[in-house]
């Protein structure tokens, strides 16, 4: 019988499922800790399911529905997909059908609807909870961003109109110490702006893919970053492209993710410090590296820097969000983005991209 399948050949069964999951390419195979809990509960529930139909007719929906919920839970914190989800169950099933095949163990009609039955509420259920919390997640994060967003927004527009009060009035030269904070506020506003429609496109993937000489680009992206540079008493180095370097791209949002990566640079190098743009070409990729001055990362934090609201440092300003945008920003235009840490000296932040012909 299945149930007497699933007991004695418990280890065989998970054993094989983990062989079948990790073999597969797409969707990506569950972590070992989610093959640890989820599995095996669901065919112990499975068991349980098939032995109480034998005397009831009757499949114990409640408590494989409950745990599958728990599953779904956990797989959207793990961060996966539903199609990871459905996958893994039905991956499940498969293996018991296969084995209970190859060790000419009969499967009777009404063990394998059960089985189905089974398979069909822990589907449905996991894949009901992994939809309202991703929902509830998204939500979260949308009002977080918000209300990050507009506090970021406000110190910015206060600092400007206090600083232009001051200049106003006449008590201080516009080319002081007064200016300078009246211009960096004024930046700081424009990049917000920048950014929030950067990641609003991204979001709803509206893209102007076009031509881009590589060249002209880098020019028009030190322009703007030389105000900020010279706000900041900072040295920028950008170094020349030739000009029959060319990438396919939306221009706005890839200028956007270079402002991003030259706004963290200014940020957390250190007084008096530079901070470097650089292109290297080769024959099918364009990288542009933004290297700073910040002294270095703490081991293992690099991986983090490229999740929403996460904030490096001690400065606490800014919502958090530009390298993430600098992720999303290089994927949708058909590259990457990597970091290296220069251990005593800064980080190099490079965004990636496929080369076209001239």
């Amino acid at each position: 019988m299945l149930d007497d399948l699933l007991i004695s050949h418990r280890a065989l069964i998970i054993a094989r499922t983990q062989e079948r999951l990790a073999a597969r390419q797409s969707p990506r195979p569950p972590l070992a800790e989610e093959l640890a809990s989820g599995i095996p509960a669901f065919l112990e529930q499975l068991g349980d399911a098939l032995r109480l139909a034998k005397t009831t007719d009757v499949v114990d929906h409640v408590q494989i529905a409950a745990s599958a919920a728990r599953h779904g839970k956990e797989r959207l914190r793990m961060g996966v997909t539903i199609a990871q989800v459905v996958r893994d169950y039905g991956d499940v099933c498969q293996t018991v059908t296969e084995l209970a095949i190859e060790l000419n163990a009969p499967i009777s009609t009404e063990e394998f609807r059960t089985l189905n039955l089974c398979l069909d509420d822990a589907i449905a259920e996991a894949v009901t909870e992994f939809a309202g919390q991703s929902t509830r997640a998204s939500a979260d994060q949308g009002t977080e961003r918000l209300g990050v967003l507009a506090h970021e927004l406000r110190n910015h527009l206060n600092t400007a109109m206090l600083s232009f009060e001051i200049l106003k009035s006449g008590r201080v030269a516009i080319g002081g110490s007064t200016g300078l904070l009246h211009a960096r506020s004024l930046i700081g506003l424009r990049d917000l702006i920048d950014r929030s429609l950067a990641d609003v496109r991204l979001d709803a993937g509206i893209e102007r893919l076009e031509r881009i000489p590589v060249a002209s680009f880098v020019q028009e992206v030190e322009i703007a970053a030389l105000i900020q540079a010279e706000a900041e008493g900072l040295q920028l180095r950008v170094t020349p492209v030739d000009h029959d370097v060319i990438v396919v791209g939306d221009r706005q949002i890839l200028a956007a993710a270079i402002a991003n990566l030259l706004q963290n640079a200014f940020k957390f190098t250190h007084k008096n410090g530079t901070v470097s743009l650089s292109t290297r070409v080769t024959a099918d990729r364009v990288l542009f590296d933004v290297e700073d001055e910040c002294g270095g990362l703490p081991p293992g934090k690099t991986k983090e820097l490229f999740r929403p609201f996460e904030q490096r440092g001690t400065n606490r300003s800014g919502v958090g969000l530009g390298l993430s945008i600098c992720m999303k920003a290089a994927r949708a235009n058909g590259g990457e983005m990597h970091v290296r840490d220069v251990p005593g000296k800064g980080c190099v932040f490079t965004l990636d991209l496929p080369r076209v012909a001239a």
